[in-house]
């Protein structure tokens, strides 16, 4: 038997990685799409009111603020699909050297597009529940893209950004 070479192990290593940051990315979907269908069978004409965040059932055929809410369903399907497949890609590449908070935040922002984008494909439009008064609604795939993008802004400005490959 042979010891398992550095390439080897620095290729299990990055699968690993990877792995992980999907797999927080799938965990992050699931709960969103999870709350979106709480949201449509409890919330129709029952919102909740009284706290800073109200529970209140929206839907957005458009993306962040109704932007292109006129535009047809299966552009804004098209064109946020290349996008997150873009976020996908971007977290595959830079996952093996990225630091963990590059990488999570990356899959925090992957993870809210994947269930924007499951929650679009039927029917062109985001199902929204979380609802301030002074802010449109929104819900938490939305959160995890705001926050996620946030944080990567943060990171760029530092040294913590992965660099590109040597080819």
């Amino acid at each position: 038997m042979t010891a398992p070479t550095t390439t080897g192990v620095a290729r299990s290593g990055a699968l690993k990685r990877r792995a992980g940051l999907l797999a927080l990315a799938a965990a992050l979907a699931v709960a969103d799409l999870g709350l979106k269908a709480w949201a449509e069978q409890t919330l129709p004409g029952s919102p909740t009111e009284g706290g800073p965040l109200d529970l209140q059932l929206a839907f957005n055929t458009g993306v962040a603020f109704s932007f292109a809410a006129h535009a047809p369903a299966w552009t804004v399907v098209a064109v946020t699909g290349l996008i997150t497949l873009a976020v996908a890609a971007a977290l595959w590449r830079t996952a093996p050297k990225a630091s963990r908070l590059w990488g999570g935040a990356l899959a925090v922002v992957l993870g809210g597009a994947v269930a924007n984008l499951i929650d679009r494909a039927p029917d062109g439009r985001v199902t929204d529940y979380l609802h301030t008064g002074w802010w449109p609604t929104f819900n938490l795939a939305d959160v995890f893209i705001v926050c996620g993008g946030l944080l990567l802004v943060a990171l760029s400005w530092r040294a913590d950004r992965p660099q590109p490959a040597q080819t």
